[in-house]
């Protein structure tokens, strides 16, 4: 996204998702998903503090572009974004964009393995199993 048409379309008709250290305006289409950035000097006042969010936000949605449904993102950074690593902000871009439905939640591991199929080998007998009944009288 380059012009200030295609930001000021989904700033109006996006659906938008926040966290404390960025919005997110995803405005769903048909075409490839398309990453626009604002992040303004009130957010960092060194270019190099600004780039260096870019930077982070736009290598993770190249990482994920292939999973993402078709349209236009505007990620907005917030003064927090200044004191978050990388790390953080990797993490809240992609919790951001599981709240907003872009990407489907992880399937939370359980403490238990993966049931197997039963097999016929696999599933005993019942004649082994069951108790011999008690003949004995008293």
């Amino acid at each position: 996204m380059r012009t200030g048409a295609e930001y000021a379309r989904v700033f109006a008709q996006a659906r938008r998702t926040s966290d404390p250290l960025l919005s997110l305006h995803w405005l769903a289409g048909e075409t490839p998903a398309k990453l626009g950035l604002a992040v303004s000097r009130k957010v960092d006042p060194n270019a190099v503090g600004r780039n260096r969010i870019k930077r982070v936000f736009r290598d993770q949605f190249r990482k994920l572009r292939g999973q993402l449904p078709g349209g236009e993102y505007v990620l907005v950074a917030r003064v927090a974004a200044r004191k978050a690593d990388n790390a953080q902000l990797r993490e809240t871009f992609l919790r951001t964009l599981m709240r907003a439905g872009a990407l489907p939640a992880p399937v939370a591991p359980g403490t238990m393995p993966p049931a197997k199929e039963p097999t016929s080998s696999s599933i005993p007998s019942l004649s082994r199993n069951t108790p011999k009944p008690d003949v004995s009288t008293g």
